[in-house]
């Protein structure tokens, strides 16, 4: 059950940062005067679909906590950079963001080192 408390926290984390940049994408950029920057980021506050990605932070966070009674930090910790991979593989998936190939081989070291920290 613990492996399922630390991939819990790596898929609410996931979800909150594609969710919050698909929003965020749909919104247009951040406007250049101080108090439309401010509405304009009080507005994202107000929308659903940002208010998930917070609240699954939430969720990420009570996944980590229960996690933590499973596992050493030391050793669970490190299955955390699977989000960064996720996130990597996600974002190409689905805004068509650039892959290089200096990316493919870091994202592949960090799962390399995952693997030998196992």
């Amino acid at each position: 059950m613990g492996y399922a408390y630390i991939f819990g926290t790596i898929f609410f984390t996931v979800y909150g940062q594609l969710v919050l940049k698909w929003q965020i994408d749909q919104q247009g950029n951040l406007p250049e005067a101080w108090l439309d920057r401010f509405s304009f980021l009080f507005q994202l506050l107000l929308n659903p679909w940002i208010l998930s990605g917070f609240f699954a932070a939430f969720l990420a966070a009570l996944s980590w906590m229960a996690a933590m009674t499973k596992f050493n930090i030391s050793y669970a910790y490190p299955f955390m950079s699977l989000s960064f991979v996720l996130v990597f593989i996600l974002s190409a998936v689905f805004f068509g963001e650039q892959v290089s190939t200096q990316q493919i081989v870091g994202f592949s070291l960090i799962i390399l080192g995952i693997i030998v920290m196992r």
